[in-house]
């Protein structure tokens, strides 16, 4: 039963604080990285009904944010109608790991995004520092990538996102430069940021504006942080020891590169291990064309 898992959860939070375990069918890993969950002190919890930030508009009635894993194989489905998911059946269904940039700059904003606003959900959320959030069990289906949904765990990589110009008055708006280079600040309509490490100041892991083409169309972006990247991996790491069908690779086009595009649904359905949320979408570009593809897997297979 969830209360019975929320409730020795939300114990033990209370005696360790955040530690770096997730939770996978009531059960809990290790990922040797800082990880927050949703019943710890200042966690994200997508179980909940109603806005987390606000309250709720008149005349809204409680809705879930999240749902139940679809289209499985009939032996997985009825087992799980009947009992509920077990981790067996769990490996058996999820192949993809689903990289977003959440476009929101921290996991507060995402999180305010995500459940006041859109009514959607997301399994993990990585901030700017390298922490870790665990929304939701991982035997739940997260709404956050459509067709990729019932088989794939997703996660939000606060970041402010790509743009189509280089000069773009949002990226202006999220990055300045000091002394020692490009700093991504908070701008005022942010509010309260709700950075764990508050002295953190977020550096782009390269230096200069990077650019690279997503459905053939060119972007420009600033990387994501050191702590974000090794953060990542360690995540994808514990994923993939956990799931033998999430490998640490990615998908690759004909000249042997990262696929920079959409797949067909059955070739993202053949694809097993790390995909952008561009690659099963054709109207979306994250987690855009700096994220360092290859620092992530290297560094998750030396983890692993």
């Amino acid at each position: 039963m969830r209360w019975l898992l929320s409730l020795v959860l939300l114990l033990s939070s209370a005696c360790r604080g955040p530690g770096d375990e997730i939770v996978i069918c009531g059960e809990t890993f290790r990922t040797g990285t800082s990880v927050v969950l949703w019943t710890d002190p200042g966690g994200y919890d997508a179980y909940q009904t109603g806005p987390r930030f606000s309250e709720p508009k008149k005349g809204e009635r409680p809705s879930r944010r999240y749902g139940s894993r679809q289209n499985l194989s009939p032996g997985v489905a009825q087992r799980a109608r009947a009992g509920g998911w077990s981790l067996a059946d769990l490996k058996e269904t999820v192949h993809l790991f689903v990289l977003h940039y959440d476009a929101s700059g921290t996991s507060r904003r995402c999180f305010e995004t995500l459940q006041d606003r859109r009514k959607l959900s997301v399994h993990f959320m990585l901030d700017v520092d390298g922490t870790i959030y665990q929304t939701l069990d991982l035997k739940e289906r997260a709404w956050h990538a459509t067709i990729a949904n019932n088989h794939s765990i997703g996660i939000e990589i606060a970041h402010p996102g790509a743009f189509p110009q280089p000069g773009h008055p949002a990226m202006r708006r999220w990055y300045d430069k000091d002394d020692e280079g490009v700093f991504m600040k908070y701008p005022k309509f942010l509010g309260k940021p709700g950075v764990r490490d508050e002295d953190y100041i977020p550096r782009p892991a390269r230096p200069g504006l990077l650019t690279g083409k997503i459905h053939e169309r060119a972007y420009w972006q600033h990387d994501f942080t050191d702590a974000q990247y090794e953060a990542l991996a360690h995540l994808a790491a514990a994923l993939s020891r956990v799931f033998p069908k999430i490998e640490l690779d990615y998908p690759i086009g004909p000249a042997g590169r990262l696929f920079r595009s959409n797949l067909s649904p059955d070739a993202l359905h053949a694809h097993n291990g790390l995909v952008g949320h561009f690659h099963v979408q054709r109207n979306k570009r994250d987690p855009g064309p700096a994220f360092d593809w290859n620092r992530v897997i290297d560094r998750a297979r030396e983890l692993r």
